[in-house]
């Protein structure tokens, strides 16, 4: 009878534990039930860029990605982002496509434009962008600058 007071009162530590995990990421994961105002941006390629991925203005998080896909007509990435509804864009905002690092993983950063620029409102499109840079690309036509075609 000892063993199973015992076994039960182990078994609700490992649940308290567990739930104060679950408290802490949630609590600290800038998941918002309460979401933010919607932009389409539409890039030429979209490399790296993920959905559930950051949106920067000034290096600081003002949102996330909240869908991505193909314009089978254009053949554009189209990303659809979420930011905090406190923020004003104007039209002459200027999204683009930047890497964490070397090896890390992509975000998108957002340059709010002039002040006395129209407002752009809920569901509208950011339409001055900069895609993914590839960086293998560069570095392969970098390291092949110095080579010569002799035959």
């Amino acid at each position: 009878m000892k063993n199973n007071i015992v076994e039960t009162l182990m078994g609700a530590i490992v649940l308290v534990v567990a739930g104060s995990f679950l408290y802490f990421a949630f609590s600290h994961a800038n998941v918002s039930a309460n979401g933010g105002k919607n932009y389409i941006v539409k890039f030429d390629k979209v490399d790296g860029l993920s959905i559930g991925g950051d949106v920067k203005i000034s290096g600081i998080k003002v949102g996330s990605i909240t869908d991505q896909y193909l314009d089978k007509e254009s053949f554009y990435a189209v990303v659809t982002i979420s930011i905090d509804p406190e923020i004003i864009l104007s039209e002459s905002t200027f999204a683009k496509i930047t890497s964490e690092g070397l090896l890390g993983g992509n975000y998108l950063v957002l340059d709010p434009g002039d002040d006395e620029d129209e407002i752009l409102e809920e569901g509208d499109e950011i339409t001055n962008t900069q895609g993914a840079v590839d960086f293998l690309g560069l570095l392969d036509k970098f390291a092949g600058s110095g080579k010569s075609d002799d035959k």
